[in-house]
């Protein structure tokens, strides 16, 4: 099917590069108009720019409000609505042991990984009230589900995203917002050497090894699968952890 987002418009964070831009440039490619939202303000732009006329860019902090209501206003102000909120920026520690783990590093953890979806549903929810409906899809990890050692704290930021999903599908239901969190394995973003600890040949090898579809996840595989779960052909799905991580959960 094409056009499946066609009249919809999405705020989608991270977006300037690995899952991020994967997700905006398919949603575009669906018709959907899209607010390209990243740290790296450069980035964005490059984002947006290669999508076209459907596209905004804007340089945001998601962990502060301030940057987050002028995130959401852009979808607003740019295309006169806001249908779908992405919240893919996220941030890690190194592969470490969890003692080694700074307070500043586990601050930002908690910040990108859980304040940033507080403020950011504060920011949509009377929107998407007032239009009648919504979705929110916020991407935790497989590591919120099956934990392995090195990322205790990290582990437990994707943890949180998924409980805060689920309990957000049960409350903001009534008000037809749907609530879901994609989980995908370790992927080929910028990302995976702290994942890893260090991105060698032996390392993804012995990653690969664990994944019985044995590949690392892609930014595309990652699109599609937010593309459905924001559709209305998923209408009746709220509350779900979707793994997408080649069995890596099995």
């Amino acid at each position: 099917m094409a056009d499946r987002l066609t009249g919809k418009v999405a705020v989608i964070t991270g977006a300037g590069s690995g899952f991020g831009e994967g997700i905006a440039k398919r949603f575009a490619e669906e018709g959907a108009r899209v607010v390209v939202a990243d740290l790296n303000g450069e980035a964005a732009a490059r984002v947006a720019g290669e999508i076209g006329a459907s596209a905004v860019a804007v340089t945001a902090d998601v962990t502060l409000r301030a940057d987050v209501e002028r995130m959401i206003k852009a979808a607003s102000r740019g295309f006169g609505r806001l249908d779908i909120l992405i919240n893919n920026a996220g941030y890690s520690h190194r592969n470490k042991s969890l003692l080694e783990v700074s307070e500043e590093e586990f601050d930002r953890i908690l910040a990108v990984n859980a304040r940033a979806i507080y403020l950011s549903t504060l920011a949509v929810v009377p929107i998407m009230e007032a239009q009648g409906g919504g979705v929110i899809l916020t991407t935790a990890s497989t590591a919120g589900l099956r934990p392995r050692p090195g990322l205790t704290w990290y582990n437990a930021s994707k943890g949180w995203a998924i409980t805060a999903s689920k309990s957000m599908a049960a409350e903001l239901a009534p008000k037809n917002i749907r609530v879901n969190a994609l989980c995908p394995v370790a992927g080929e973003t910028g990302m995976l050497h702290l994942f890893m600890g260090e991105d060698t040949p032996e390392k993804r090898a012995q990653f690969k090894a664990s994944i019985p579809l044995g590949r690392l996840s892609k930014p595309m595989d990652m699109a599609n699968a937010a593309l459905w779960l924001a559709s209305d052909e998923a209408e009746f799905i709220t509350g779900v952890a979707l793994e997408v991580d080649g069995g890596r959960c099995i």
